[in-house]
């Protein structure tokens, strides 16, 4: 049976809060309890497909010390980028 949308964005939000490092998971976790039930179907396939990167990689984007791929660069991340900036308390 497919996942319906609704299983397949608390399978999102259960991995982003579980990552394996506590500062991405904290990051992770609140950015897609917030925003993935908003993004609709191809943001939430990418947003799944930069998780792939892992960790050092997705801090590394967010925070700037890391220069984004081309092949990665799309919607969900860039809402994750803005949304970083625009939460200094992170």
């Amino acid at each position: 049976m497919p996942e319906s949308r609704d299983q397949r964005i608390r399978r999102l939000i259960y991995r982003s809060a579980y990552t394996g490092t506590r500062e991405t998971d904290k990051l992770l976790g609140a950015f897609a309890r917030e925003f993935l039930p908003v993004m609709d179907d191809a943001e939430l396939t990418a947003y799944e497909d930069m998780l792939d990167y892992g960790d050092p990689d997705i801090w590394g984007w967010t925070s700037g010390q890391v220069e984004l791929p081309d092949d990665i660069n799309n919607r969900a991340l860039d809402r994750l980028i803005a949304w970083v900036r625009s939460n200094p308390a992170l």
